[in-house]
């Protein structure tokens, strides 16, 4: 492959060999697996292989301490698509320099040294590895993606949630083999536990000279509350999440609080017919940003989720007159939401029974809390909030039907 900066690969040739020269006549040994290789009807086979990537990053202050890694991270400066790299997440407020050392430089070096089975030089793992970084460096396009450990839900399978955005069964060692770090960051029992065997992903492609990474904390933060609202399951995500640029380890984000807390409840299983209905929610919920009445209306519901009485029958209140009442007050959000949720005659009066004791100030069940979900996800499938009052006003004085509810409600309310 034609180079296209002869600079740059000099310059990180330069550190990888000067990190050969100085790991390779450090007194400890370079660690090794021995690894078996069985298949149906033939022999195992076994391999030694060697644990670079440990044995460097423990090195790493070292590294970094060297001329020819501090020349390697100027050069890499001078690049303009190697931004993207000076700004990741690794870390406690990383510098420039410790982003483009984890991401770059010890990758590089790992990786050469993986080919070479340890610390002796071969030029061709090195213009291999580097024929990599330079396609990721300069390529047309960059495969960006996120991934963070989710509970209180699980998938056999892998289902869309939009947006680039899925929910899969989390494969062994996945995380771990980009992210050796990761076995102290995910949640205790996660791939043990039937709700703790999966994951979220968001992927996405990237212009090559982007500089920052996507704000996957508020795309999986829709996704989490989707999810919470589609099946009122006790989701929870994070409490962090890793990200990867062109399946290269880019850096490792905290989670939005609210989404990495988990709720009380009983944990589900997602079906297809719940993730259709989360990612239709994934897409509403932009209409938030401009509708302020119904952000203040969710948060105020996915607040709810974490208090105990007399705050969460408060926080409930606030939701639903933020999200029906207007200036009209509580009273009408209950009638409105009654009208919206009843089927019949006999099921609305039911129901505004049920909300008139939260508009009194009553404490709610956990059965009528559930009430407040369910006119979310109404609302949200409608769009237009304003035009749905005042469709319910007009059915309610009887000048047209009443508003069709949006068929999934019925669904997961039962």
């Amino acid at each position: 492959m034609a180079v296209r900066s002869q600079s740059l690969q000099h310059a990180l040739r330069c550190f990888c060999l000067g990190g050969f020269n100085l790991l390779g006549r450090e007194e400890a040994e370079l660690p090794f697996a021995f690894e078996e290789h069985s298949a149906p009807g033939r022999p195992s086979l076994y391999e030694y292989r060697p644990l670079v990537r440990k044995f460097v990053e423990a090195r790493a202050d070292h590294l970094s301490s060297t001329d020819d890694a501090q020349i390697a991270i100027d050069e890499l400066r001078r690049e303009p698509a190697a931004a993207i790299f000076a700004r990741a997440h690794a870390g406690a407020k990383p510098t420039e320099e410790e982003a483009l050392l984890r991401t770059v430089l010890l990758p590089l070096l790992v990786k050469t040294a993986e080919a070479c089975g340890g610390f002796d030089w071969d030029d061709s793992a090195f213009d291999h590895a580097y024929a990599e970084f330079e396609r990721s460096l300069f390529g047309e396009r960059r495969s960006y993606a996120a991934v963070t450990p989710v509970v209180g839900i699980s998938s056999p399978v892998q289902l869309d949630l939009g947006r680039g955005m899925r929910i899969r069964p989390a494969a062994t060692g996945e995380l771990a083999s980009l992210w050796p770090e990761a076995r102290g960051l995910l949640p205790s029992e996660f791939g043990r536990d039937a709700d703790r065997t999966c994951v979220l992903e968001v992927e996405q492609a990237l212009p090559p000279r982007a500089v920052e990474p996507p704000d996957a904390p508020g795309e999986l933060g829709d996704v989490v509350t989707a999810l919470r609202l589609a099946t009122a399951a006790p989701v929870a995500a994070g409490p962090v999440l890793f990200e990867r640029l062109d399946w290269r380890p880019l850096g490792i984000r905290p989670v939005l609080p609210i989404s990495a807390t988990q709720p009380a409840g009983e944990p589900t299983r997602l079906d297809a017919f719940r993730a259709r209905l989360a990612a239709d929610l994934v897409q509403k919920l932009a209409a938030a940003d401009a509708d302020p009445e119904l952000g203040e209306a969710l948060d105020r519901w996915e607040l709810s989720l974490f208090q105990a009485e007399p705050f969460r029958s408060e926080q409930l209140r606030e939701s639903l007159a933020a999200l029906l009442g207007g200036t009209d007050g509580l009273w009408a959000a209950a009638l409105r939401a009654s009208l919206l949720l009843g089927e019949s005659p006999r099921e609305r009066a039911r129901l505004m029974e049920r909300l008139s004791r939260l508009a009194r100030g009553e404490r709610m069940g956990e059965d009528d809390a559930d009430l407040q979900r369910r006119a979310l996800v109404e609302v949200l499938m409608h769009e237009d909030r304003l035009r749905l009052v005042e469709a319910l006003d007009e059915s309610a004085l009887g000048l047209r039907p009443r508003p069709s509810g949006y068929f999934a409600t019925r669904a997961i309310a039962s």
